[in-house]
């Protein structure tokens, strides 16, 4: 009986191991200074693209922080309605989502958010999804 217990806990063991290795830490690093968005999926590079962050007299604020909430639609509230599509939520109604002003993307030209690609935004939504919010770090710097 014991022996089995052994062999049982053994078995247990690796499986819970396995499924911690099947999750994966993600990394996404904003650059404000460079435009440019890194998403890094178990130390390895994954994705690079150029995104937009604040213009002149708004902030995207730097720090290190996790996705608090996601949504595959969202509409801004605060700013005209303005579609939001796969956001992801980090701070303070801050957010990482796909915008249509694509001709925007590599310089600064929203209110506080990190705009994307929505075909990008749309990646690394599932990513995050898939992955989970708390295994993944949204650095802004």
């Amino acid at each position: 009986m014991r022996r089995l217990l052994c062999v049982v806990a053994a078995l247990a063991f690796s499986v819970l191991s396995a499924a911690d290795r099947a999750a994966a830490d993600v990394v996404v690093h904003i650059d404000r200074s460079s435009q440019r968005m890194s998403v890094i999926v178990d130390g390895e590079p994954r994705y690079n693209w150029r995104i937009s962050t604040a213009r002149r007299g708004y902030i995207t604020p730097p720090g290190s922080y996790h996705p608090e909430m996601m949504a595959r639609r969202w509409f801004s509230k605060r700013y005209y309605n303005s579609p939001m599509p796969h956001s992801i939520f980090f701070y303070r109604g801050y957010a990482i989502h796909g915008t249509y002003e694509i001709s925007r993307l590599g310089g600064p030209a929203s209110h506080g958010c990190v705009r994307l690609d929505p075909g990008n935004a749309a990646i690394l939504f599932g990513l995050v999804e898939r992955e989970g919010m708390s295994r993944t770090t949204i650095v802004v710097h």
